[in-house]
């Protein structure tokens, strides 16, 4: 099946992200949110973005335009029943995205992919909540959207090549660097992040060094262009909880157990740069 409209549920920082990147390899694109104001926002981020790599040189002024004018948006669900690819995008809250499954499942054709950009939520589990389990894969894009290079593709237990085969050269077309993962909880990527990030804010936790230390070493002695601290405020903290909490469920590993801080920040509402505090403060 040839893509050619591209369907993107969510218009945060991760959705809003990919949709540009879809927009800018050619596809039309329709975005959607459950609110005007949050899809308004999105498309915004999407020209502020186009507008910086024209300043920079980096895109022709028409060019960006024409991407811009590539993406729609719409508060209503249904209307993704005329798109030929979907990736959800919407917060990391397992019963939310089961309830987008179900609809989706319903609202799309039979032959459209169903795509999961969750970071840790187990593609099998999504994917159950369907009638097209074979046509359900992950595909995780990596913060910021349009500069990362990297897509996870991950292959639920029910996952047909074909599905796979199509999310690959996807992945490709939109100028990333496909990697393959299996159905376990985090994937790669996050398996192997998180639990580093958790133990940095462990380290702040107790006393071990204050942030600007912890990310210093890091970034210097370990050569990250960014300290896991600094990292996790990008994310959101409420990202970096859900994750952790995925993979302390799914293992039972008390290596996987959220600091008790990182639940903290979250529960008085410091989110990171979303919320303009975190373990650094933002102006927002």
């Amino acid at each position: 099946m040839e893509i050619k409209t591209f369907g993107v549920i969510g218009s945060g920082q991760m959705g809003n992200g990919i949709a540009q990147v879809a927009a800018a390899s050619g596809l039309e694109v329709l975005m959607s949110d459950i609110k005007e104001e949050f899809t308004q926002k999105g498309r915004n981020a999407i020209g502020k973005n186009l507008n910086r790599m024209v300043e920079k040189g980096k895109l022709e002024k028409g060019d960006g335009y024409a991407i811009l004018d590539r993406v729609k948006t719409t508060t209503n669900l249904e209307d993704m029943s005329g798109v030929d690819f979907v990736v959800e995008a919407a917060v990391e809250q397992e019963d939310l995205k089961f309830k987008i499954f179900e609809d989706l499942d319903r609202i799309c054709a039979p032959e459209v992919i169903l795509s999961t950009n969750t970071s840790s939520i187990p593609i099998g589990r999504i994917a159950a909540q369907t009638g097209r389990p074979d046509k359900v894969i992950g595909m995780h894009f990596m913060n910021p959207v349009p500069v990362m290079k990297l897509v996870e593709v991950i292959r639920g237990l029910a996952t047909s090549e074909e599905t796979f085969e199509q999310t690959w050269a996807l992945s490709k077309k939109f100028g990333k660097t496909p990697a393959e993962a299996n159905d376990y909880p985090g994937f790669i990527a996050n398996r192997i992040l998180m639990p580093m990030i958790n133990e940095a804010i462990f380290c702040l936790y107790q006393s071990v060094g204050k942030a600007e230390d912890i990310d210093t070493v890091m970034k210097l002695g370990m050569n990250h262009p960014l300290g896991p601290l600094a990292l996790a405020d990008l994310i959101g903290l409420d990202t970096c909880l859900a994750i952790m909490e995925t993979l302390y469920d799914g293992f039972k590993d008390p290596k996987y157990r959220p600091c008790p801080l990182l639940r903290k920040y979250v529960e008085t509402g410091w989110l990171g740069r979303k919320s303009g505090k975190g373990f650094y403060e933002y102006s927002r």
